[in-house]
This record gives structure tokens, C-alpha cells and sequence, in this order.
């Protein structure tokens, strides 16, 4: 074989002339006549077209080696769509390192094949250009984050991926020891604690891009298995925090997406997003906000209109001709997120309303709800009303069904999310549930309610937001004892508890412990959205299936008897069906 003196994709015309060597996998070969062939030759770069002469037997997938001199195509054959569409290489001598199997389904990018199969030869589908373009994009945005993260003094610091269980938000994978039989190690959900414990240790500013693992059901923007930058800093307040991410990720986007323009990250709060969008990750490539309607109801004899319901609207551009099918569906996806119903608007000429319940209404709700909403002939109208946060939820959600576009489309919408509550609820025994962490600081004007009005209280954390999807959360985190215990009360956790999770944390905290904070996004999720994929899996060399099975290895797979007797581990009989 000789050796490589050009990728594929990078001869030009101003390579003619020049011998070259290129090597790679047969994209297609194109008989000519007898003794012709137009062979195209890939590799990660691009596409190479050779002139090969003779009789060579070569087929799709094959691996060779062709020496040839570039020379420009003749008047009328080049190809505008490649970007090596000016040159050929001609005078060819072919060498085949590897004979391959005609593959299972297309590489070209031409053909879309079924996911599973690509899973299952995933090693066929890296080859596709997409997968490969993907990936390196990952890796650029890995590398510019690194190089961010270091500018601006943080330490790339490891931390481990064996660690004790702490059993709060997701389930653990845990793995049995060998040598302490019948004890077992949790994978880390996140470096959340140890990052902690490094600011305890006087290390400033902390980074890592983490891998970390979840046992949680799959979607779209989950694995089991994920990548996060992982953050923290010592002496620093929410502003801080989010000067620091907003710096890294807006490099990281300029630097893979310079077809894009982003600038400053506007923020918001996490009441304003829900009152505004009905989520706290709203999406803002496009409008149809939510509006408060409550004054206009608030006189109103429309008994499922009146107060004490909140009353909140919904303007669907130009979809006055929704037919009565497709709103009953809008009503039962307005109930499944816990509306009781859903009151819909056709708005015709001169603001007339079309809808079963006009009659109900008088002229000036009638005129009030179209002045408020901005309504016009063609468009329709939602409105939901009950208890604030089921009216948000229920028309958040029927505002992304109706109005989100494609991810690939309408730009990069960045957003900080802001103030979150402290508690997100009560739960069937009577406790309260954080929102974030347990060690999460509360919001300072707060504090004094604490204990009476804790539901009102807010935090100091927040989360990124990109075009609708959550990309991380972070929080100044509690560095006062009695804040703490305070907290660890209120959640119900006993000081022996709190001892048994959380001691080594505890413990370091009494030595002296830093006002700190930080944040964690996802490399998987941002590096999703920049590469216009819908899934995660889609930037990830090897992903799970939905069900989390790997289709490629076979896992997860059982241990040999052997392996369970060393680990003091037996597996019970299936039940008998």
C-alpha cells in the first residue's frame, strides 16, 4: 500500500498535476464501457471521483488504496455538488486492502434506514456522512468549551465514576464489589457532592465534561448514559454562574455554527416563563403567548369562566378553519394536563366569534377577549381556566403542538430561566419536594418564610433553556449550617438521616466551607440542537435503543455463574407464567 497524500475531499483545482494518493471505502462504481470504470472513493472528508482503467472488481464498502494524478474533469462534467467536483483522478492504480459485504442498507445519506438497523450495525452507520459531520461537531464543541472553561481559570479536575449511593431524584446503576461481598458502588448521577467537597478544598473553579448515568426511562433527550459539563466556583453569585456558561456556550455555538447569529442570553423568571409560555423551558422561535383574560371574565355569568378561576387565552394564527375533529382532540390534550376543558374561538370578519359557548357570553367579553388577544378573521382561540398552574400547563402544551417548528428551523433561542421555586410541591405523605437539590440556597428575600409560607419561597438557581429543550440546571448552593438544618427539617430528613446520606458532605462543611455555586449542561443535548437533530442519539457514538438495549453488543447481557459466584450474587428463578 502506499502511503496517504491527500483526503478525498480535500483535492481542488489547484491539485491538478499533482500524483496523489488517496485512501478509503467505495461510495459507488459506475461502469463506462468495458474497460472504464468511475469509481467514487470516501472518506470522512468528502468524495473523490477515480478514472480506473482495466477490469478491477471492486464493489460498495470495499477499502483501497488509489494512486493516481489529479487532473481537472473534462469541459461539462464537473460537478457543482461536490465540493472535489473539478478534479478527478485519473491514471489509476487500485489497491484493495478489505473486501466487504454489500452493507445492509444505504451509506450514501440517500436512503433513510430503519433505526434499529442502524443501531444494530452502528459501526456502517458512523460511516455516513451526517454521523460523521455529527460527531466531529461534538468534539469541536467539547474542545471549545475546554478551551473556555480554561481561559477563564477553572481546573479541569476527574472525579470518580465509583461512588456511595445517595438515594435522592433518579434510581442508581449500581455495581456489586467483589472484594467487600454483599456492599455495592453507585455510578454517579452527577459529580454533584464532589464538586462540593472540591470547593471545600480550596480548588477556585472546578470544571469536568462528566460522563454520568441515570437509570431513568429513555426519550428523546435521555440515556441512560450522558456527557455534561460539570461546573463550580467558589465566592461567586447566580450572575457569576451565568456569565461563566453563557461564555462557554456561546463560543462553543459561534464556533460550530457561524451560520447563526446569537448574542447576549436574555433571562427570565421561572414565573414569567410559566405565566408567559406554560413551561419553565419555553420555546421562543415563535410567538402565540399566553394572555391573561381574567379581567375580561371578571363579571361574566359563564359559570366555567368565573372566579376564583384564572382565565388564560391563546391566539392560533390563521387556524379559524380547524375542523371539529382536530379541536376535540385539542380539548382531550388540554385534559390529559389537567384542564378541566378547553373553550375554542373561530374569529370571522369584523371580530365575529364562532363557537358553542358565544351565547353564553356577552358583546363586551366578546369585543374585550379579541382586543386582548389581537385576534383577526382567519385565527383561532383558546382559553382555559382554573387554577393558574393547570391553565399555564394546559395551554403550554397545546402552544407547542400547534406552533413549534422543526428543530432545524427558526434560529438558536437561547434563554436563562431564573428564580425558581425552592419547593415544587407537596406529596401524598404531606412532605415537601424540592425543586432541585436539597443543598440548593434559597433566595435571600425569602428566607424569612421560610418556615410559614414555604411553597412561596424561591431559589437561587437556575436552568439554560434552547429552543424549548432544557440544556442544564445549576444553583448557589447552601454553605450555612443552619440553613441547612433548616432545609433537611422542612424535607422531613432527621439529623441522623441527613448523617447516613450526606455525612462526608456534612462533615467537610463544618472545616471551613466557601460560599459556592455552579451548573451542568448537557453535551448530548446542545449538541443535538446545533447539529439540527431531533434526537440525542443522533451525536452519540453508541446510544441505547428506547428500551435500553445496546442492538450492537448485545447488552445488557447475563454474567456467566462463574462471575455471580465472585460477586456473591445469585439471580432468582423466573416466576412460573
Amino acid at each position: 500500500m502506499s502511503r496517504r497524500t491527500d483526503y478525498c475531499g480535500a483535492l481542488r483545482a489547484e491539485d491538478a498535476g499533482r500524483k496523489v494518493t488517496v485512501c478509503g471505502w467505495v461510495d459507488r462504481v459506475r461502469e463506462h464501457g468495458e474497460h472504464l470504470s468511475f469509481v467514487d472513493v470516501r472518506d470522512h472528508t468528502g468524495v473523490i471521483q477515480c478514472v480506473v482503467d482495466g477490469t478491477e472488481d471492486l464493489r460498495s464498502e470495499y477499502v483501497v488504496a488509489i494512486t493516481g494524478v489529479c487532473r481537472l474533469r473534462p469541459d461539462g462534467t464537473a460537478n457543482p455538488n461536490l465540493d472535489t467536483g473539478a478534479v478527478e483522478i485519473g491514471e489509476c492504480a487500485v489497491a484493495v486492502l478489505s473486501e466487504a459485504q454489500p452493507p445492509p442498507f444505504s451509506l450514501s445519506g440517500r436512503v433513510e434506514a430503519d433505526e434499529a438497523l442502524r443501531l444494530r450495525y452502528r459501526y456502517l452507520d458512523l460511516r455516513r456522512p451526517q454521523m460523521q459531520r455529527n460527531l466531529r461537531m461534538r468534539a469541536a464543541i467539547n474542545a471549545v468549551i475546554r478551551r473556555s472553561m480554561d481561559a477563564q481559570g477553572f481546573v479541569e479536575v476527574e472525579t470518580p465514576l465509583l461512588i456511595a449511593s445517595t438515594p435522592e431524584g433518579a434510581r442508581d446503576f449500581v455495581v456489586p464489589s467483589r472484594l467487600q461481598a454483599g456492599q455495592f458502588y453507585a455510578l454517579p448521577q452527577s459529580p454533584q457532592l464532589l464538586k462540593q467537597l472540591l470547593m471545600v478544598g480550596g480548588m477556585d473553579r472546578y470544571y469536568q465534561i462528566a460522563r454520568c448515568l441515570r437509570d431513568e426511562d429513555l426519550r428523546a433527550d435521555r440515556q441512560f448514559e450522558f456527557t455534561q459539563l460539570d461546573a463550580e466556583a467558589t465566592f461567586v453569585d447566580a450572575d457569576d454562574v451565568m456569565a461563566f456558561i453563557s461564555e462557554a456556550v456561546l463560543a462553543a455555538t459561534r464556533a460550530v455554527r457561524p451560520d447563526v447569529e446569537v448574542g447576549v442570553i436574555p433571562r427570565m423568571t421561572w414565573q414569567e416563563a410559566q405565566d408567559r409560555f406554560g413551561t419553565d423551558k419555553p420555546d421562543l422561535r415563535f410567538g402565540m403567548e399566553l394572555v391573561e383574560l381574567s379581567e375580561v371574565f371578571a363579571q361574566t355569568e359563564f359559570r366555567a369562566l368565573q372566579p376564583p378561576a384564572v382565565v388564560k387565552g391563546m391566539l392560533v394564527p390563521g387556524q379559524g378553519s380547524m375542523g371539529r375533529a382536530q379541536l376535540d382532540r385539542l380539548t382531550d390534550r388540554a385534559k390529559v394536563a389537567g384542564a378541566a376543558g378547553l373553550v375554542w374561538m373561530r374569529i370571522g370578519e369584523g371580530g365575529a366569534v364562532d363557537a358553542p359557548v358565544a351565547k353564553f357570553l356577552s358583546a363586551g367579553e366578546l369585543g374585550g377577549l379579541v382586543d386582548a388577544l389581537g385576534a383577526g378573521a382567519g385565527d383561532l382561540v383558546l382559553i382555559v381556566a382554573g387554577e393558574r398552574r393547570v391553565a399555564n400547563a394546559a395551554l403550554g402544551a397545546l402552544r407547542l403542538e400547534l406552533g413549534r417548528p422543526p428543530v432545524n428551523e427558526g434560529g438558536l433561542r437561547f434563554l436563562w430561566v431564573t428564580e425558581f421555586p425552592l419547593f415544587e410541591g407537596i406529596d401524598a405523605a404531606g412532605g415537601l419536594i424540592p425543586a432541585h437539590h436539597p443543598f440548593t440556597m434559597p433566595h435571600p428575600d425569602d428566607l424569612d418564610r421560610l418556615e410559614s409560607d414555604p411553597l412561596s419561597v424561591r431559589s437561587q438557581a437556575y436552568d439554560l433553556v434552547l429552543n424549548g429543550w432544557e440544556l442544564g440546571s445549576g444553583s448557589i448552593r447552601i454553605h450555612r449550617p443552619d440553613v441547612q438544618e433548616r432545609i433537611f427539617s422542612l424535607l422531613g430528613i432527621e439529623s441522623e438521616q441527613a448523617k447516613a446520606r450526606f455525612g462526608f458532605l456534612l462533615d467537610a462543611f463544618a472545616h471551613g466551607a466557601p460560599p459556592h455555586g455552579g451548573f451542568a449542561f448537557g453535551i448530548d443535548r446542545i449538541a443535538a440542537l446545533l447539529a439540527g437533530e431531533e434526537n440525542i442519539r443522533e451525536v452519540i457514538a453508541f446510544p441505547k435503543t428506547q428500551s435500553g438495549v445496546d442492538l450492537l453488543t448485545g447488552a445488557p447481557s447475563p454474567l456467566e455463574p462463574r462471575q455471580l459466584k465472585e460477586l456473591g450474587l445469585q439471580i432468582p428463578p423466573k416466576p412460573a407464567s
